[in-house]
């Protein structure tokens, strides 16, 4: 947490998630930096507010196969397939570690049927982690995953039976950008026990390489994360906040958003925050620069200091 006096102001950078108190706003997301521990030896990992797990299923996965990164103009696309070793082997030999990091530690839970989602729950619901989040759009996936995040009454199908199996455990919904109406998505997940909502996972898009005359990915398409995304990303941030505000009767989002796409600086994450968002997290950046987390801490950091923002909430201007 930052404390700093400037003109008689003490800013303070902390941030609470659904009754989770982060030290501030910024969060590794899922996928990006492992488990947190391989980031370590290359910048302070227990600077960051929060750490998002790689997408655990109940049962290890291999992931997809062939080609699973591709780099393109302004942006990366992904197709990893969420391999992971399962929520139990997660719980029992990468948990302890993250705990001992000191960021908040959110689970990314993904499945490829409701049952399967609600199962993972429960067993994270009776573990040490602080935050779930439920993963219904990874566009890398053949069964699940995405299709769940597209159609309001699946959304809050999954969100539903999830929230009944891990009653003790603050859930996020992450959503998809690809759903045809994020806004009706969002506000079913959040009727269904949501108590906060992340955007935006990865756009749907695909690659050919002009050498062999083939599509890059086995799974032809991937997901498109980086700087190109943050644009459209903001503006959806902005437009769920509205219709967030609009939905309840205190003039106020009755949730909390977690916003992402294409952050690589401060200023990148001040928009988010500028545009409604509570808190942000940063991937792609990372694999480019891995000190970009601890950059965009101390941009924001930095802003608070130079304009005499006493709290995070300060910065929005919605």
């Amino acid at each position: 947490m930052s404390k700093r006096p400037i003109n008689g102001i003490l800013n303070d950078t902390t941030v609470n998630i659904a009754g989770v108190i982060l030290k501030n706003p910024v969060i590794a997301a899922s996928g990006t930096v492992g488990y947190g521990s391989e980031y370590a030896p290359i910048i302070d990992v227990s600077r960051l507010g929060g750490i998002c797990t790689k997408g655990l299923t109940l049962k290890a996965k291999p992931g997809n196969s062939g080609i699973r990164i591709w780099e393109t103009p302004s942006g990366l696309l992904n197709s990893i397939g969420l391999e992971n070793p399962g929520i139990e082997a997660f719980i029992e030999n990468e948990l302890p570690r993250m705990k001992k990091l000191g960021p908040a530690v959110i689970a990314n839970l993904s499945g490829s049927s409701p049952e399967e989602y609600a199962k993972g729950a429960a067993l994270l619901d009776k573990s040490a982690v602080d935050i779930i989040e439920l993963n219904i759009s990874c566009p890398n996936v053949k069964a699940g995953g995405m299709a769940f995040g597209l159609d309001p009454a699946a959304a809050s199908l999954v969100t539903g039976q999830v929230r009944r199996r891990s009653p003790h455990k603050p859930l996020m919904v992450k959503l998809s950008p690809n759903a045809p109406d994020l806004a009706a998505v969002a506000l079913a997940c959040v009727k269904a026990g949501a108590d906060a909502l992340s955007l935006i996972n990865t756009f749907k898009a695909m690659a050919i390489d002009v050498k062999t005359r083939r599509p890059v990915f086995d799974n032809i398409s991937a997901g498109l994360s980086g700087p190109a995304i943050r644009p459209i990303a903001l503006r959806m941030v902005w437009e769920l906040y509205d219709a967030l505000q609009a939905s309840c009767d205190s003039g106020k989002p009755a949730v909390p958003i977690i916003a992402m796409g294409g952050i690589a600086c401060g200023d990148d994450a001040l928009e988010y925050l500028m545009a409604g968002a509570s808190a942000v997290q940063v991937g792609s950046a990372t694999f480019a620069h891995p000190s970009a987390l601890i950059n965009v801490i101390t941009g924001i950091e930095m802003y608070m200091w130079n304009h005499g923002i006493r709290t995070i909430k300060d910065i929005s201007i919605k």
